[in-house]
């Protein structure tokens, strides 16, 4: 398995358009053996230290395979909708690993 990690940082009055796009790829996920994991919108409240900007969303995603992964980033759909990530995020921090 190989897990992705992101910290994702969206423009300001952009959140509807990063929306719109979560809901059109987050789907494509299963159809590459993955699974989102875990979508969180960090608050102020749930944060215990910190030393970066807050995050507007973290996304922890696992693939079977780094194969997997490849052709997700890939596939022709969310392909047609990148746009509206690329209009609407400022930023992505994408770390990948695997479970110890």
């Amino acid at each position: 398995m190989i897990y992705i990690t992101q910290l994702i940082y969206i423009l300001d009055g952009q959140e509807q358009t990063f929306n719109e796009f979560e809901e059109l790829a987050m789907p494509l996920i299963a159809k590459y053996n993955g699974q989102l994991l875990l979508r969180y919108r960090p608050n102020a409240d749930s944060i215990i230290e910190q030393n970066i900007e807050t995050p507007y969303e973290i996304h922890l995603v696992e693939f079977k395979s780094e194969q997997d992964l490849d052709d997700f980033f890939k596939d022709e759909e969310r392909k047609r909708w990148v746009h509206l990530k690329e209009q609407s995020i400022k930023s992505v921090w994408l770390i990948k690993g695997t479970k110890l």
